[in-house]
């Protein structure tokens, strides 16, 4: 097996881990089965793939990435009042998460952040939009990739 660094066109193996800026952890498969993916393909977000870069089977990091390589800044446009008829009779609660149809047919997940009688205030924006991860990782290994 030669030894190649992750880069563009590289299948890489890793455990990885997210952090927010206080040290509470997001995500994580330490002590799972490793992932596996292919650069580029969409399985991590370009940022997270861009920090790992050089690195080689055996290799560990830890790297701080910031909201906009990450999960973006959030935007008051994603930010929308829904008539509280698109809602169950049941009691809402501020934080209560709900999925929705997007404009081509998939769902779309929003969170409560305000209601009265008429109307919900519900935000779209990724809840990690605007915050800066650490993320952890454990090269397992880097192949060249097959592509097709």
């Amino acid at each position: 097996m030669t030894d190649i660094a992750v880069s563009e066109s590289t299948r890489v193996t890793l455990n990885f881990a997210l952090y927010l800026e206080d040290g509470s952890e997001v995500d994580s498969n330490f002590g799972q089965a490793p992932a596996s993916f292919v650069v580029g393909d969409g399985s991590l977000l370009p940022g997270f793939e861009r920090a790992i870069f050089g690195l080689r089977s055996g290799e560990a990091g830890e790297f701080a990435i910031p909201p906009e390589n990450g999960f973006g800044q959030p935007n008051d446009n994603n930010i929308q009042v829904v008539s509280r008829e698109h809602f169950d009779d049941g009691d809402l609660e501020r934080g209560m998460v709900f999925t929705f149809a997007d404009a081509s047919g998939g769902e779309v997940p929003g969170v409560v952040i305000d209601f009265d009688n008429d109307e919900v205030t519900v935000d779209f924006n990724h809840p990690l939009s605007g915050r800066t991860i650490t993320f952890k990782v454990l090269i397992h290994k880097v192949e060249a990739a097959e592509l097709h």
